[in-house]
């Protein structure tokens, strides 16, 4: 793989600012974010002072565990435009979580807000190793879904020309990787996996792509899958983060030259790690939920949002900032069978180790009387099905459940193809428990 370590002369100061510069800037916005959170969205004014408190207390960061946090179901409630904190005619951008557990999450922009993500995704690509002038294939979705537009206007800023290609189609997709020849790819990581299948299919070297950079989210994904993608593309694999809620991509990113976990770029979000039992707030180095307050929002101001998603911060290295480890699962992804917490990327893990699988997986729960069966449906690579090794692949990977994660569960074997693939966000676990 190439060097593409970015020229230190063309990062943005404050990633490599002193400690000391950095929290100075974040107290300075975070009093002006509480404020204005408080000053003009009547859900924070009353959730202030249901827990007595108010912006002028404070008075260092670790004062901001004072405030009460904000959940999914704080937007759902305020749905549509409730949270906003300016004029509706000031807000130019709507972006919505798909609703498909009840009403969805809105979350509005003003054009400050669009010029600071536009920035934050270009310093996430730079990162990545993307340059000015490169080509970029956007395979995430557009719409309402802020993964499209948010590398579109990321990769712009940066420079680059776009190839707007959305999700799906994948034959065709391959098609213009080939003939368009970008140098970064950006989409989710299990759909990556399908463009790959079709290059094979399509008796294409993927070694031969142009490809060097995939900037890959909007899902957790393993390093394991990193390798078996790098080492397909012979192409560096980064991971990058954001949520709708706090903004959409490029809230952390790796950098290219130490993939040692995601730098969060903590000039306009402000991590903590809590227990999500107790809320308490954890040191830096433990693992538990991540919680986003926003710095610089004008649309719709975030304090201390649950994310839900688990990691834990480490100091930085690449970058001054912060590093958040990469994601393990969400605590709302985590399955409990008989006391043990298990998450699908630790099956990933499992299934990425087998030569003879293909790395694609699902999960199905269901109920054998009072018990939680976990049931993990994988499929044969082509060369494996031929060679008739399917029964020792599935006693292989039951094995390796029940010894690394602890649990038992049946595996399911079938022919290449048989598992569900994605277009954009895989679909890891069917839970039928309830039906």
């Amino acid at each position: 793989m190439k060097d593409l370590t970015p020229d230190r002369s063309t990062l943005d100061p404050i990633e490599i600012a002193s400690l000391d510069e950095i929290r100075s800037l974040q107290l300075q916005r975070m009093r002006w974010s509480l404020t204005h959170a408080y000053d003009n969205v009547p859900h924070y004014k009353q959730r202030f002072d249901q827990h007595s408190v108010h912006p002028n207390d404070l008075t260092q960061l670790s004062d901001l565990a004072k405030f009460p946090f904000t959940e999914k179901e704080h937007l759902r409630q305020n749905y549509p435009f409730g949270l906003f904190a300016v004029p509706k005619e000031k807000i130019i951008r709507v972006h919505a979580s798909s609703g498909t557990t009840g009403k969805p999450t809105v979350v509005g922009y003003t054009q400050r807000d669009i010029d600071n993500w536009a920035d934050l995704v270009a310093r996430s690509m730079r990162a990545s190793g993307t340059r000015s002038g490169d080509t970029v294939h956007v395979g995430y979705g557009y719409g309402l879904f802020t993964g499209g537009l948010g590398a579109h206007y990321g990769a712009e800023r940066l420079g680059c020309t776009v190839v707007p290609v959305s999700g799906g189609m994948t034959e065709r997709q391959v098609m213009l990787i080939e003939d368009f020849k970008p140098t970064t790819i950006m989409l989710t990581p299990s759909y990556m996996l399908n463009i790959l299948e079709q290059y094979q299919a399509l008796g294409l070297d993927p070694k031969a792509s142009s490809l060097e950079v995939g900037i890959f989210g909007a899902e957790p994904w393993t390093n394991a899958m990193r390798q078996s993608i790098e080492e397909a593309f012979d192409m560096h694999a980064v991971d990058i983060y954001g949520l709708s809620e706090v903004m959409g991509p490029g809230v952390a990113n790796e950098c290219v030259e130490t993939k040692d976990g995601l730098h969060l770029w903590e000039d306009h979000f402000y991590p903590e790690i809590i227990n999500p039992d107790t809320g308490e707030v954890l040191p830096d180095g433990e693992i538990g939920e991540l919680v986003f307050t926003t710095l610089t929002k004008e649309g719709l101001p975030i304090v201390r949002y649950r994310t839900r998603d688990l990691s834990r911060l480490l100091p930085g290295t690449a970058r001054t900032m912060r590093r958040l480890e990469k994601i393990t699962g969400r605590s709302d992804d985590m399955m409990i069978l008989r006391g043990v917490n298990v998450f699908p990327t630790q099956i990933e893990e499992q299934v990425l180790k087998l030569p003879e699988l293909a790395p694609y997986f699902q999960i199905e729960l269901t109920k054998e009387g009072p018990m939680d069966v976990m049931t993990v449906m994988v499929e044969t690579t082509p060369d494996a099905h031929r060679s008739g090794s399917r029964t020792q692949a599935e006693a292989a990977l039951t094995g390796r459940i029940k010894e690394i994660i602890g649990v038992s569960a049946k595996v399911v074997v079938g022919e290449p193809g048989t598992v569900e693939r994605s277009q954009g966000k895989a679909r890891r676990v069917i839970d039928s428990r309830n039906r």
